[in-house]
């Protein structure tokens, strides 16, 4: 079993990221933080730059977990889904903002999906 972590270079990404670690560290198991976006928006926020991911790299290597980092284009609930469903993940760590009912209602939700969606439980944790 493995510990997943949907990753995106904000608030609630980093809020994620340290879930995770501390999820990886308590089960004992390793820890696949994945960054997704989707391919045909060109600069989607989501993705993270060479440089957030070399800084999220340092974390990993001094969080003394066993780690992979995964950059993958594609629709970001469907490609977290499916890499819980193959890894298998034992939980999967996202992070969440509050967001207005036109806005889930215009911009529909990842998060959301990946709740209801993923094959594992789902821990949503929100930044500071």
């Amino acid at each position: 079993m493995t510990v997943l972590v949907g990753y995106v270079p904000s608030p609630q990404g980093e809020a994620a990221l340290h879930a995770g670690i501390s999820e990886a560290r308590r089960r004992a198991e390793p820890l696949v933080v994945v960054n997704t976006a989707r391919g045909d928006i060109p600069a989607d926020p989501r993705l993270a730059p060479e440089e957030d991911l070399d800084r999220v790299m340092r974390i990993l290597n001094h969080s003394e977990v066993v780690f992979d980092l995964r950059q993958v284009a594609g629709d970001p609930a469907e490609e977290i889904v499916e890499l819980a469903a193959d890894l298998p993940a034992s939980v999967l760590v996202i992070g969440i903002r509050r967001r207005s009912p036109v806005g889930k209602l215009i911009m529909g939700s990842t998060a959301q999906r990946v709740l209801l969606d993923a094959p594992c439980p789902v821990l949503a944790v929100k930044s500071h």
